[in-house]
Formats: structure tokens, C-alpha cells, sequence
């Protein structure tokens, strides 16, 4: 292999690592079906959260 074309595979898996780590939604790790107000074990009402499509969503 020539310096070119590792240096060009460095590039893209640097860019795929990139590309991979932005993916998701914006959140606290919590165990689908249990509120924060649940898993403190204090009582409240559910809030209602919006949910907005994202661009990636149609692949997903």
C-alpha cells in the first residue's frame, strides 16, 4: 500500500467514526418504559415529550 492510499483510508474511517458518533437523539440512558420520575421512585405525572423527525429517520 502507498502512503496515498492510507492516508485516504485513514481519512474515511476517521469520517465514518465521525458520522457514527452523531447519530441519535439527545437524552438521558434510561430503560424504555421508565420515567426519570419513576426510576427515582418519587410519584408525577408523565410529561408529554414532542417528537420531531429527523432527517435519518426513513433509513432507520
Amino acid at each position: 500500500m502507498t502512503l496515498n492510499s492510507i492516508a485516504r483510508l485513514a481519512l474515511v474511517l476517521v469520517l465514518s467514526a465521525t458520522v457514527m458518533s452523531a447519530c441519535g437523539r439527545k437524552g438521558d440512558l434510561d430503560r424504555p418504559g421508565v420515567t426519570s420520575s419513576n426510576a427515582a421512585g418519587t410519584d408525577g405525572k408523565k410529561q408529554p415529550v414532542e417528537d420531531r423527525p429527523f432527517l435519518l429517520d426513513p433509513l432507520l
